[in-house]
């Protein structure tokens, strides 16, 4: 029997447990010091849980103890997944950037949805993982 989980796009169960378990370094696109924000506490989760993060913002001087990057391309260390936390319109150009800086793999959270942006990165050899959430992934769903 199907789920709208399982069936959903970008949404690989063996994707999605190798980008939280296997990868090092994030690269959060969207994140500022504002502890209210969703990207805030999305970063802190995998902070918490060994990751590297790299906050990518354009204002932004230091988040959750990490310097901040004005764009990817200025992120000076490879990136394992690219966490795009900007408006769906703004999506594909952050997927563009991450294609770029030779990002990975990219992640869309909940509600960020641009299909043109993911085949883009899929045919660039990238991992997608599109309309989920980091912390319900490894909270409930990918546990070890």
């Amino acid at each position: 029997m199907s789920t709208p989980y399982t069936d959903a796009p970008y949404a690989d169960f063996t994707t999605i447990r190798r980008l939280l378990w296997d990868s090092r370094t994030w690269a959060f696109v969207g994140l500022n010091d504002d502890p209210e924000r969703t990207v805030h506490s999305q970063a802190r989760l995998l902070q918490g849980r060994g990751k590297r993060i790299i906050p990518v913002h354009p204002t932004a001087t230091t988040v959750l103890g990490e310097p901040v990057y004005r764009s990817l391309a200025e992120v000076p260390e490879p990136i394992d997944v690219v966490g795009v936390y900007r408006r769906t319109p703004e999506a594909g150009a952050v997927v563009d950037e991450a294609i770029a800086a030779g990002a990975k793999a990219v992640w869309l959270p909940l509600d960020v949805i641009d299909e043109a942006a993911a085949a883009r990165a899929t045919a660039a050899g990238l991992d997608v993982v599109m309309n989920r959430c980091p912390a319900v992934e490894w909270t409930v769903r990918h546990r070890r």
